[in-house]
């Protein structure tokens, strides 16, 4: 029988093939600059809310926002609907308004008429929390606009915003109400706009010091007269 014989590679054709093997490799390995500003992490994404389980998925957000914010915003989803965060945040601030609401009814000393007011701040309160959080969502989008870059929008900075807005929990404790509000627009945005953007402390820092202060300017002016005075005045 006739042996067939392997046949013999030159030296050329394997030279081409492992050029076409690092060329392969190469497309392979390829980021876009997206990814490379904001790489992804492979773990499991934070948690969000959902309207299907509103207890239970609240629950899980507050939960990470405020004990561990860290983890929380560098695994969130900037982009996503807006849907949810709105429901989100008036449910936190109907907890909080109704939990102020029963203090002012078990402590009130002017009867029907001051408990009839107190009603009324609560429903408007919570009806109108989302453009609150929008109008201050406004303020930081043009901070990061300023100190981080052109990435960010007005979707993303909503959703980092409501998530805080879990901090809003605590407005109706007396005596606390200032200090949850600098926690959830300083503290707390700085941390979102860190992990999120994967930008620098500092820059960080600066970013949500500069989006607080008109936060905190229009937070007195509510105070001041007398709006959400339900919640905001709590701390002040």
């Amino acid at each position: 029988m006739r042996k067939t014989l392997p046949k013999k590679v030159s030296p050329k054709s394997g030279a081409r093939d492992r050029t076409a093997a690092r060329i392969v490799c190469h497309r392979r390995v390829r980021r876009s600059p997206l990814a490379l500003y904001n790489p992804s992490v492979e773990v499991e994404r934070s948690p969000g809310f959902d309207p299907k389980r509103p207890v239970a998925s609240a629950a899980a957000v507050l939960r990470a926002v405020l004990l561990a914010p860290k983890s929380f915003y560098l695994n969130f989803p900037a982009e996503g609907p807006l849907r949810e965060p709105i429901l989100f945040v008036m449910l936190v601030s109907a907890v909080s308004a109704v939990l102020r609401l029963l203090l002012v009814l078990i402590f009130s000393t002017e009867g029907a008429v001051e408990a009839g007011i107190a009603v009324l701040e609560t429903i408007a309160y919570v009806a109108l929390s989302p453009l609150l959080v929008g109008l201050f969502s406004g303020a930081y989008l043009l901070s990061v606009r300023t100190f981080v870059g052109p990435e960010g929008n007005f979707r993303q900075i909503y959703r980092i915003f409501a998530y805080a807005w879990a901090g809003a929990i605590l407005f109706w404790i007396p005596g606390l109400g200032a200090f949850a509000f600098t926690y959830v627009t300083l503290v707390l945005m700085a941390i979102g706009i860190r992990y999120v953007y994967r930008t620098s402390f500092l820059t960080a820092l600066v970013t949500a010091l500069v989006g607080y202060v008109p936060a905190a300017i229009f937070y007195l002016l509510l105070i001041l007269l007398g709006v959400f005075a339900v919640d905001l005045s709590s701390g002040a």
